[in-house]
Parts: structure tokens; C-alpha cells; sequence
């Protein structure tokens, strides 16, 4: 995570190309995550190479062009599109004299603005340590090699065991704390099983459109915006569904390629709830150039978290966009695969709806008007 500068945020953005394939698509996505964390891009400094320089990840002659950049246009932070080791941030810092971050703190300082409940703050607080304790940690071991000298004497390994033993016991109350609420949410799951309600969660890219769906739904209200990791924090709704009965839908955190494993770490509990789903709503922007690797993203992280052999439909969404016509696409077998919808218009909604009724029917249930008692998690 990264701190403001009083004078603002502005930065100087950093994306070198190996060759992968998807350079613009990323760079996009990096201009997006810097305006969510509410930095203005000055310039974006490019460059290619076969692979990453192990003491300056850019190179000597490039770290000098970015260097020149942060002087010329008085730039606050230079953020970089790819993951840098400790050693790496140093060196950066040295040579630029100004703040320097990757892509996996930025993730982690945008996450730190979205949390709003208890168990979100808890779990970006965890997410950040973690990621901090390598740093923090590693900063010092110039103070440990210090044998002496006016007020040198012996300071740096005792700073360091301090931070280890101060980072090791607020991880551990974190933890502690997190553990219970999983505690609390695998009863509120149990409860819902035993009724055999039919639990659907959302699932998708950020900024797929999974809130707006959800409150289209679900008439939940929840804060829907067209901005990157909009939705933190679980909800869970009841809703009754024609032919399925009470069903219950969960909003989830939308997922991003390269997703800091501290952060899926830190957000086991909360990422339980979809591997624990009868279903997947798998949302995709279905206007996005980038949905095909946005959609491998997506299954990357849900095998991660063990969802992958959970049944999932995709829901193509955003079709106003596309002037695409809703409807229903199926496999060979007659198996629904995809939903065409806007949740913005409500366009397609009903065939959705439809096809949770017919999940719910394959899976046994029966309509049910019994009230189910569902806290937002």
C-alpha cells in the first residue's frame, strides 16, 4: 500500500512488454486501477525486454528515462504494472528518490479505500501486513550487519526482531478474529442447507457488472459503480424465484488477473462462500476487448479457491452495448452454457430467472414460502 503525498497523487506509470500478448489490454486496466485509487497517470513509460533485470526490474537506461520523467513533470509515485521483489522497490526508490510501488500494492491500497464491513477491514488489513512483512522485514538487514559505532550500536537486529514479533502477533489477532466469523458463516450455511435452498453466488471480473445484476435481482440496493472492485464485502440475499421457490444470492469481490495471493489468502472465509455455491453466475462484460482473458482470470482464481467443479452458467452482460439480443445458448446435450442480459436495461432478466427455475428443478427442489433467514455477510 502506498501513502498520499500531501501535494497529491501524481504518478508516473511504468509497463514493460515480455512478450506476453495483452500489453494494451493491461495498460488499460493499470490507467483504471490508478484513477480507483485516485492518482492522476502523468505519462506511461514503455519499453521492452526478454526479462526482468533482477536488480532494477527495467534496466539501468530505463530506470534513467522513468527518472527524468518523475523530475520533469514533479511526479509524486512511480507505480509499476508488474510485481517487484523487496530488493527491487529499494533499488527503484534509490535511484528515483521517490515513492515507488507494483502492482500487488496498489491492488492492496485500492481494496484498503473499498472495505466497509468489519470482516472486509479485517481481511485488507491481513492481506496488507502480509504483503508489508517481507518488506518491512528485509528493509533492515542493512541496520543488522552494523557492529557498532555512535549510535549504532547494535540496533538493527533488536528493531528487527521487534517488527517480526509486533507483525507475527497482530497477524496472529487477525487471524483469530477471521476464524470466527468463518465460524459464524459456515452455521449460517449449514442453516441453509438443511432447508435446501439453492445457493447462487456471482462471480466475475471486476467491473463485470456483478453488483448491478445482484441488485436487479435481488432489489438489494447494493453500491453498484463503474469503477474497479466496487464490491469488497460478501452480501447475501433471499429472493423467490417462480418454479425455484426462495433461492439465495451472494455478491462476491470481483477477481483481476495477477490477484495477490495475500489478498485470496486473506479473503479465504469470505471466498468460501462461492466454492460452497450450488451454482456460479460467471458475469462477463461482454463488451470488454478483453473478456477472453478476463474469463481465464476468473477460472484461475476459482480453481485456486477450490470452485472450480462448481456447476456455472456465464452471464453475458452489458449486451446495450453490443446490440446484442437477449437469450438463452446451450450445449449439445440441451445444458444451459450462457445467458445473454443488460442488468442496467433488465433486458434478458426473465430468461435468467427462468434458468435458475430450472437448475432448481434438476436439482429436486420445490417451491418454498417459508421464510429463510439470510445475513448480509
Amino acid at each position: 500500500m502506498f501513502e498520499r503525498p500531501a501535494s497529491g497523487n501524481r504518478a508516473v506509470l511504468v509497463q514493460l512488454d515480455f512478450g506476453d500478448g495483452d500489453f494494451d489490454e493491461r495498460l488499460a486496466e493499470l490507467r483504471l486501477l490508478v484513477s480507483s485509487a485516485g492518482a492522476d497517470d502523468l505519462v506511461v513509460v514503455q519499453g521492452k525486454r526478454d526479462r526482468p533485470d533482477p536488480a532494477l526490474f527495467a534496466g539501468k537506461g530505463k530506470v534513467q528515462e522513468i527518472a527524468e520523467a518523475v523530475a520533469s513533470l514533479e511526479a509524486d509515485i512511480v507505480i509499476f504494472n508488474h510485481e517487484l521483489s523487496p530488493g527491487q522497490q529499494r533499488n527503484l526508490e534509490r535511484q528515483l528518490a521517490c515513492r515507488v510501488v507494483d502492482r500487488s500494492s496498489l491492488i492492496l491500497d485500492i481494496f484498503a479505500l473499498r472495505a466497509r464491513s468489519h470482516e472486509g477491514k479485517l481481511q485488507v488489513e491481513l492481506a496488507q501486513l502480509q504483503h508489508l512483512a517481507t518488506r518491512l522485514v528485509r528493509g533492515w538487514t542493512h541496520l543488522e550487519r552494523q557492529k557498532g559505532g555512535i549510535g549504532l550500536r547494535g540496533p538493527g537486529e533488536k528493531q528487527l526482531e521487534t517488527d517480526r514479533r509486533l507483525l507475527g502477533k497482530r497477524v496472529s489477532v487477525l487471524k483469530d478474529r477471521l476464524k470466527l466469523l468463518e465460524r459464524q458463516r459456515k452455521m449460517r450455511r449449514r442453516g441453509r442447507s438443511r432447508r435446501d435452498v439453492l445457493s447462487v453466488s456471482l462471480v466475475g471480473y471486476t467491473n463485470a457488472g456483478k453488483s448491478t445484476l445482484f441488485n436487479a435481482l435481488t432489489k438489494a440496493g447494493a453500491y453498484a459503480a463503474d469503477q474497479l472492485f466496487a464490491t469488497l464485502d460478501t452480501t447475501s440475499r433471499r429472493v423467490f424465484v417462480g418454479g425455484a421457490g426462495q433461492i439465495v444470492v451472494s455478491d462476491t469481490v470481483g477477481f483481476i488477473r495477477d490477484l495477490p495471493h495475500s489478498l485470496v489468502a486473506a479473503f479465504h472465509a469470505t471466498l468460501e462462500e462461492t466454492a460452497e455455491a450450488d451454482l456460479l453466475l460467471h458475469v462477463v462484460d461482454s463488451a470488454s476487448p478483453d473478456r477472453d482473458q478476463q474469463m481465464a482470470a476468473v477460472s484461475s482464481v476459482l480453481e485456486e479457491i477450490g470452485a472450480a467443479e462448481v456447476p456455472q452458467i456465464l452471464v453475458w452482460n452489458k449486451i446495450d452495448a453490443t446490440a446484442a439480443e437477449p437469450g438463452v445458448d446451450r450445449d449439445d446435450c440441451g445444458r444451459l452454457q450462457r445467458i445473454r442480459v443488460s442488468a442496467r436495461t433488465g433486458e434478458g432478466l426473465d430468461l435468467l430467472r427462468e434458468a435458475l427455475a430450472e437448475v432448481a428443478r434438476e436439482r429436486g427442489e420445490v417451491p418454498d414460502s417459508e421464510p429463510v433467514n439470510v445475513d448480509a455477510a
